[in-house]
């Protein structure tokens, strides 16, 4: 049985629903706060995740961050060495999605030459009249960064737990390669 600790950055401009999002994941769905204040650093979620199909678990230290440039230099402090990425966008905003670009590149430049699992999340999926970005040109962006991809509406608890098993699944694959090339230099 092993039990890794991971360190999760989650990207992404303001009110994307960053917040949110950890909140659910780290109540299981039982706490969606209908206000937030405007994060302006970094809040820390933990979390452990159960690994199917073995006695694995990943402890993730979720960096819920700011998503103004206001912040941008104090991220770049907390940032330091990221295990997994977490980029959040609003199915609504176009914007907030061609800014995800930005953070991937941002978040790539603090793993310091390590392969970065990662995710891309579209949220508040619950907005469907006002979508402005579609399922199928994130799918492709995302599969492009060699990013997986995810829609979730974390004020309809739906699939907010997804992407986070999806890191803890690509993170303890890291480590399972890890050890099995260290094993083979024995």
């Amino acid at each position: 049985m092993v039990k890794l600790a991971a360190k999760c950055i989650l990207a992404g401009d303001s009110t994307v629903g960053k917040t949110a999002l950890a909140q659910m994941f780290r109540t299981d769905g039982a706490h969606f706060q209908k206000n937030y204040t405007l994060t302006t650093g970094v809040d820390l979620v933990v979390k452990t995740v159960a690994i199917p199909d073995t006695e694995d678990s990943v402890e993730f230290f979720i960096f819920d961050s700011a998503g103004k440039e206001l912040f941008s230099e104090m991220l770049d402090k907390l940032w330091v060495s990221p295990n997994v990425l977490c980029l959040v966008y609003d199915v609504t905003s176009e914007q907030s999605f061609n800014n995800c670009s930005k953070w991937l590149e941002k978040a790539r430049a603090q793993a310091s030459g390590t392969s970065l699992p990662g995710v891309l999340v579209g949220n508040k999926t619950d907005l469907a009249g006002r979508r402005a970005v579609e399922s199928a040109q994130a799918q492709a962006w995302a599969q492009g960064q060699g990013l997986e991809c995810f829609e979730t509406s974390a004020k309809e608890m739906e699939n907010y737990e997804a992407p986070f098993h999806c890191l803890a699944r690509q993170f303890h694959q890291l480590y399972q390669e890890t050890v099995e090339a260290f094993q083979a230099l024995v």
